[in-house]
C-alpha cells in the first residue's frame, strides 16, 4: 500500500481535527461521556495518533491517560478499580494511551499476571464493558496494527534519534524476541473480548498517516454526535483608564532575551 502523501495527508488532517472540536463542543454541551482505548503493538504509532486526536481540543474536556506501573496498593485492588476513577464524567472526553488490556498482553506475556489472573480479566472484562455502555458511556476501542519488520525499522529510526530514544524501554526491545507470544496473547484477547457490544476497531498502522488520518475519521463517524450552534461572543469595549501606573521594568526579575541572540548584530 502507497505512503499517503504529505499534503494530503495535512489538508485532511486539519478538515478532520477542525470535525473533532465540533464533537467536542457536542460532548460538553449533551453531557455525553466518550472513551477512546489505544491498544496495538510497540511502535505501532498510537501515540502519534492519540496527540493528533487531541491537538486542537480542550484539555479541560478531553485527558489523555497514560498510567504507569501499578504500585504496590494498587496491585492488591481489584484489577480494573484504578482505571474507574479516570472514567470521564459528564461532557468529557478520555484518551487512554494503554488500558485496562495491558493484563491481556503486557502482564500475560511478560508474566507480570498469574494465569488464574489472566484468566478471571478475560471472563471479566467482557462484563465490565457491557457495564460501561450500559451506563451510558461511548467506548470506542483501536487496535494499532503493524508487521514485524515495520516494528523493527521504527525502533532503529528512534535508537538513532536522540530525540526519541525515551520512546524506547527494555521492555519495547524485548518485544521484538517475544512477537509470538504477544501475537497469541492478542488473539486470545480478542477472542474474549471482541464483543457486539464493544467490538475491537483494528487500524491498519503500515502508513502512520493513512493509520491517523483513518481512525480519526472512524471515530467521527462512530460517535452520534452533531453541530452545536457556536456561541456568539462578543469583546467588550476596553474601559477608561483609572490613573493605573505599571511599575518600572527594573523591579522585576525579567527572562533573558534569548531570541535576540538569534538576530545577530543586524537586529530584525
Amino acid at each position: 500500500m502507497a505512503r499517503l502523501p504529505r499534503v494530503p495527508y495535512e489538508t485532511e488532517l486539519l478538515r478532520l481535527q477542525g470535525e473533532l472540536v465540533h464533537m467536542q463542543e457536542w460532548v460538553r454541551t449533551t453531557g455525553a461521556r466518550l472513551v477512546v482505548v489505544f491498544e496495538g503493538r510497540d511502535a505501532a504509532g498510537k501515540g502519534g495518533a492519540i496527540k493528533r486526536v487531541a491537538e486542537y481540543l480542550n484539555p479541560r474536556i478531553c485527558r489523555i491517560v497514560a498510567l504507569p506501573a501499578p504500585s504496590e496498593r494498587e496491585r492488591s485492588q481489584w484489577y480494573f478499580q484504578r482505571y474507574i476513577e479516570h472514567l470521564p464524567a459528564a461532557g468529557e472526553i478520555v484518551l487512554l494511551d494503554r488500558s485496562w488490556y495491558n493484563r491481556g498482553g503486557v502482564e500475560r506475556v511478560m508474566g507480570f499476571c498469574t494465569p488464574d489472573e489472566h484468566a478471571r480479566f478475560l471472563r471479566q472484562c467482557p462484563v465490565f464493558e457491557e457495564l460501561l455502555v450500559e451506563d451510558g458511556i461511548l467506548l470506542r476501542k483501536y487496535w494499532f496494527s503493524v508487521s514485524d519488520a515495520e516494528q523493527e525499522r521504527r525502533f532503529r529510526d528512534r535508537m538513532k534519534d536522540p530525540m526519541r530514544q525515551w520512546k524506547l524501554s527494555p521492555m519495547d526491545l524485548e518485544s521484538i524476541t517475544r512477537w509470538e507470544d504477544y501475537s497469541r496473547a492478542k488473539d486470545e484477547m480478542f477472542a474474549h473480548t471482541d464483543t457486539p457490544t464493544s467490538p475491537w476497531l483494528v487500524v491498519e498502522a503500515e502508513d502512520k498517516r493513512r493509520a491517523r488520518i483513518n481512525m480519526i475519521a472512524h471515530l467521527l463517524d462512530s460517535v452520534p454526535w452533531e453541530p452545536v450552534p457556536g456561541r456568539k461572543l462578543r469583546l467588550p469595549k476596553r474601559p477608561p483608564q483609572r490613573g493605573y501606573q505599571r511599575p518600572p521594568r527594573e523591579r522585576f526579575h525579567e527572562v533573558p532575551d534569548h531570541a535576540a541572540t538569534l538576530l545577530g548584530d543586524g537586529g530584525a
